[in-house]
């Protein structure tokens, strides 16, 4: 019998905590309810959960925090979770490497779709990515999606897992460009309930981390998207 997948709740509203936990449970997951922020890390690393969904606003540490120190180490899946719903606090939350952000209220059956979805694409890309060792190579750039390593010019470049795995996608076909909608569709395994901007965000977070190459550019194909255009 396969072991359960582990699910790490941060949230400091019992209410919601516990029935997240219940509707998870029912759909056999594993679940462990940290109440406050300050002991989500030392439960991250002693429960080693598969997903964490994780409140921004908590008493000590708050969501952000947690997200970046988690992010330093680790690509453990993140589902924030938050009553803030402007632009500015989901592209900051997507920003620091979490995989979704839900806005209070919620549908708790919503969440759960949302879970399932993150953890059947980090599984996948996991799977194929031991198989078949996923690298990109082009000249001063090398994106290993093994390892979720970014080296350009010789040197490692920090990267989020979603910066990562947008320049991975692109870089993977030379050429070919994709609208907003379409890199949304793929980054995020699923249709994404948010605006394109979050696209665009990533793109000019990539740029500033790799300079122009007389090789090759993340282009900008007016009115359509964008491609990882290779230069003649």
């Amino acid at each position: 019998m396969s072991e359960k997948q582990r699910i790490l709740i941060v949230d400091d509203d019992e209410n919601i905590a516990e029935l997240i936990s219940l509707y998870l449970t029912k759909e056999c997951y594993e679940t462990r309810i940290v109440s406050d922020g300050d002991q989500a890390i030392p439960v991250w690393r002693s429960f080693r959960p598969h997903l964490i969904i994780l409140d921004l606003m908590l008493p000590g540490k708050d969501g952000y925090q947690i997200c970046r120190e988690i992010r330093q180490t680790d690509h453990t899946p993140i589902i924030m979770l938050s009553a803030k719903g402007e632009v500015f606090d989901k592209v900051l939350g997507l920003e620091l490497g979490a995989d979704d952000y839900m806005i209070k209220p919620f549908d708790t059956k919503e969440l759960v779709a949302r879970v399932k979805a993150v953890l059947r694409r980090t599984s996948t890309s996991s799977t194929i990515s031991d198989q078949n060792g996923q690298q990109v190579t082009w000249p001063d750039l090398i994106i290993n999606l093994t390892n979720y390593a970014v080296q350009y010019m010789g040197k490692t470049i920090d990267m989020p897992p979603k910066e990562l795995e947008l320049l991975y996608f692109l870089a993977s076909s030379p050429n070919q460009v994709f609208t907003r909608e379409q890199l949304l569709d793929h980054i995020w395994g699923y249709e994404y309930i948010g605006d394109t901007r979050t696209v665009d965000v990533h793109i000019k977070r990539l740029r500033e981390k790799l300079k122009d190459h007389p090789s090759w550019a993340i282009a900008t194909v007016w009115g359509i998207g964008y491609k990882f255009e290779v230069k003649k």
